[in-house]
């Protein structure tokens, strides 16, 4: 069976706002729920909560630098051994790192009940083979590291692999610019850059998308300089991430296994025992990478490219819209897998024993937004029938390091690319219990309200992520300090040097595909002299160029039908307010890469309801690189830019992002 969400056409947040119509036609995007279909896995037979998950932040999945030192004595319940004193005497950690393919057991199963393995790309140090996601770094604030990223993507000859999912050449991607009209993924290999998310990064090793580089020198992007990248940390401790962020391929190569966690310490976030905020640590310190896949029945990632795939009808935009080539491949707007993973296992479990753990979050969906609860049910459930209300956790931190105050919730809402840092007290439930971290988010793109029966999946599993079993003993020997008194960041308080009008945007392309953009909500003068006003695509002069050093507030109106996860890159901000707001869309056309003709828009008779502003909530204050833009409303962000250089902006739904919702923004004169 097949069923569609058409969006509506006018938004329903009291702004009032047009989302963009040509005559009668809607321009919003439209989603269907992937149905099983012949030769994909059935989510229905796979086995949940029995496959026993890694934990991302023990000491067995962690890369080990070149001269890594350090006695790590994580599971040394010794006194005097596991709370020592941290010494480092290391000015630089180097990591050797090569990008290769593999294969991982995930939990699924074929029709038959027998385990089918997944192919995958990983990253691989100097002595482990690669993982699905990635292993972690673990760093000190300040400490300088240096890691050599290495293209690998060879077969046993020395000759490229092809990508193992389909790549849609119409886009503007990294060998469709100007000058590599004779390079190829079939002879130079698969375009990579990595970028390290949340990170104070020189732009030379922030990985720009055009900064990569496939196998060969003719692959190497306009912009690239090298395989080796420096992070000096200069920031607080907090949970970063890094994957990949080559130029239209985003989307395939994070798919595709291209993602870990980043997580810097300093001296009040150490990861010993003897914290001085008294945080869970160690063994009590647990890391999950969510994200939403489907697979063929053999195992294989699958990834909707071609006409007849679950989910083409709708994410092709539907009426009117045609693939550049027949059938396809052809990229979709956006895409909701069937089956939820968590750090390369579906529907995975874990043992925890009666007392607070810190539990770190990222979201590493595609598109897929999530509202997470915690339910306890009985030992072995796999269902919420007879599930307990929502329990109680605390959110201490979020993306780049801790919150201004510990909040307690029941509810939590975590975007793509988002990372939410919590402590979790698994001793208010009974010995024995289960906890089944639900989700109560839809199929479908997400608008800020509840999901509809028609955005869901039929007799979906993707309510439920994972479960946490309460079977292990408590440890005598290890105290549990944690008290919720946490005090950490402060909001930048510098004047503001200039405030930006800018929006988001949903066109079409000229083939008629849902477009999402970036642009401005008001004429401005980008940096060729040109005034610009409206959608633009990434191609189109840079509009953005802040001073270094200052500080500005960005207004992000949010003209389309969807929410959007909004990341730029360099910085940190504050998420100060949201408002609503009305407005004409108006019509208007837009250059494509390719010199082809689009539908874009922009924004007259701007109105904003001052009466409706609504402060970031406190489970926002704290040092931002994402931040959630609602339809229908103006979402206001301050940061400070403090290095020289070519960064982007973008959406994080990572569909959005390889399809023009990029832009560049550049600090100081160029």
């Amino acid at each position: 069976m097949k069923r569609r969400n058409f969006l509506k056409l006018s938004l329903t947040t009291g702004a009032g706002i047009s989302s963009g119509i040509i005559g009668n036609k809607s321009l919003v995007s439209q989603s269907e729920a992937a149905v099983l279909a012949p030769n994909l896995a059935d989510p229905a037979i796979q086995p949940m909560f029995q496959q026993t998950v890694v934990n991302a932040i023990s000491r067995n999945f962690k890369f080990r630098s070149d001269n890594d030192h350090e006695h790590d004595d994580e599971e040394d319940d010794r006194e005097h051994e596991e709370d020592r004193v941290y010494e480092d005497d290391r000015h630089h950690v180097k990591y050797n790192l090569e990008i290769r393919q593999s294969s991982q057991l995930t939990g699924l199963v074929n029709r038959f009940g027998n385990p089918v393995a997944t192919t995958f790309w990983g990253y691989k140090g100097d002595d482990d083979q690669p993982t699905w996601p990635g292993k972690t770094f673990e760093v000190r604030s300040n400490e300088v590291t240096r890691v050599e990223w290495r293209n690998k993507l060879k077969d046993g000859l020395g000759s490229a692999l092809p990508h193992i999912l389909s790549v849609d050449e119409s886009l503007h991607w990294c060998y469709s610019l100007d000058g590599y009209q004779n390079v190829s993924i079939a002879t130079d290999g698969v375009p990579l850059v990595p970028h390290l998310h949340g990170g104070h990064t020189d732009p030379g090793s922030d990985g720009n998308p055009e900064y990569f580089k496939g196998l060969t020198a003719a692959s190497r992007g306009p912009r690239y300089i090298s395989d080796k990248y420096t992070y000096e940390n200069s920031q607080s401790a907090g949970t970063l991430w890094y994957h990949d962020h080559a130029l239209g391929i985003t989307r395939l190569n994070v798919y595709a296994g291209l993602a870990g966690m980043y997580i810097i310490r300093d001296d009040k976030d150490t990861g010993r025992h003897n914290n001085p905020l008294n945080l869970p640590a160690r063994r009590y310190e647990l890391g999950y990478v969510i994200q939403d896949k489907m697979f063929t029945e053999n195992g294989d990632l699958f990834f909707p490219a071609f006409e007849g795939d679950p989910a083409w009808d709708d994410f092709i935009v539907g009426e009117g819209a045609t693939p550049p080539i027949p059938g396809g491949p052809s990229a979709l707007a956006e895409f909701f897998g069937d089956h939820m993973v968590v750090n390369g296992k579906i529907w995975p479990k874990a043992s925890v024993e009666p007392r607070h753990y810190r539990v770190r979050l990222l979201n590493a969906c595609d598109s897929r937004f999530l509202r997470l609860q915690l339910r306890a049910v009985p030992a072995g459930a796999t269902d919420l029938n007879n599930a307990s209300m929502p329990l109680s956790f605390y959110i201490i931190g979020s993306d780049q390091g801790l919150l201004a105050k510990t909040v307690t919730i029941t509810e939590l809402d975590i975007m793509p690319g988002e990372r939410q840092d919590l402590v979790i007290d698994f001793s208010q439930v009974a010995a024995g219990s289960r906890i089944i971290v639900e989700n109560l988010l839809g199929d479908s793109p997400f608008g800020g309200d509840l999901p509809a029966p028609e955005d869901l999946y039929p007799n979906r599993r993707t309510d439920r992520i994972m479960a946490f079993d309460v079977n292990r003993p408590f440890n005598n020997r290890r105290a549990d300090k944690f008290k919720p008194l946490l005090q950490g960041y402060v909001a930048n308080v510098k004047p503001v040097d200039e405030i930006r009008k800018l929006a988001l945007f949903e066109g079409l392309d000229e083939y008629g595909r849902l477009m999402p953009m970036l642009g401005t909500a008001e004429p401005v003068t980008d940096v060729g002299g040109n005034i610009v006003n409206g959608a633009m695509t990434w191609a189109q002069p840079i509009t953005e160029n802040p001073a270094l050093g200052a500080t500005e507030i960005w207004e992000i109106f949010n003209a389309t039908g969807d929410a959007h996860p909004i990341h730029v890159h360099l910085v940190h901000f504050d998420i100060l307010d949201r408002t609503n707001f009305t407005s004409d869309v108006i019509e208007q056309p837009v250059v494509q890469h390719s010199g082809a003709i689009g539908v874009g828009f922009r924004l007259e008779n701007i109105l904003v309801d001052a009466s409706s502003t609504m402060p970031a909530s406190p489970a926002e204050n704290g040092p931002k690189d994402m931040v959630m833009a609602l339809p229908g409303q103006v979402t206001r962000i301050k940061m400070t830019f403090d290095k020289a250089g070519r960064y982007v902006w973008h959406c994080h739904i990572l569909s959005h992002e390889d399809h023009e919702m990029m832009r560049a923004f550049h600090v100081g004169p160029i």
